[in-house]
């Protein structure tokens, strides 16, 4: 199982950093002419939900909840896939790797670098880590059903 889930997480990199950096998406090719960047926390956010009826919603959901949901695995493959398995573990992977996306964009112009990113991603990881720890609580809580009836089997064997 963890090396389906180190497979997994490897191929989900892949794509996290293509999608982020190299898609075609978003305008993420090409260096732009005019860079845009933001420093201040909130901002984008408070300006995608104020304009959200003349942007549309696609593009405020797109924005806000893709920011979160693209990072949710992220989350779960850290702890699933290494014996790393706290909370400060994902938390720390989570914005590490968005830093180091944003910090990409922000010096190759690919993108924009953007603080509210940097939130709403670590957000994403979190939740991602929430969802591991309530899997792997149900798994420990199978497994160990499924050994107390091995181990009553065996007993009744026995006498």
């Amino acid at each position: 199982m963890r090396i389906l889930g180190k497979f997994l997480f490897a191929a989900y990199l892949v794509f996290l950093i293509y999608f982020l950096i190299f898609s075609d998406w978003y305008g993420r090719t090409g260096e732009m002419r005019e860079y845009h960047y933001n420093l201040v926390l909130f901002k984008e956010i408070q300006r995608f939900w104020e304009n959200r009826a003349t942007l549309g919603a696609s593009a405020v959901v797109e924005n806000l909840a893709g920011n979160i949901l693209i990072f949710v695995p992220l989350g779960f493959f850290v702890p699933m896939s290494s014996k790393y398995k706290s909370f400060f573990a994902s938390l720390f992977a989570t914005f590490g790797l968005s830093l180091g996306v944003e910090v990409f964009q922000l010096f190759t112009r690919v993108g924009s670098f953007d603080v509210d990113d940097l939130l709403l991603n670590t957000i994403g990881g979190v939740i991602g880590h929430v969802i591991f720890v309530i899997f792997y609580a149900l798994r420990r809580t199978n497994v160990k059903k499924r050994n107390t009836r091995k181990n009553k089997r065996s007993k009744e064997r026995i006498y």
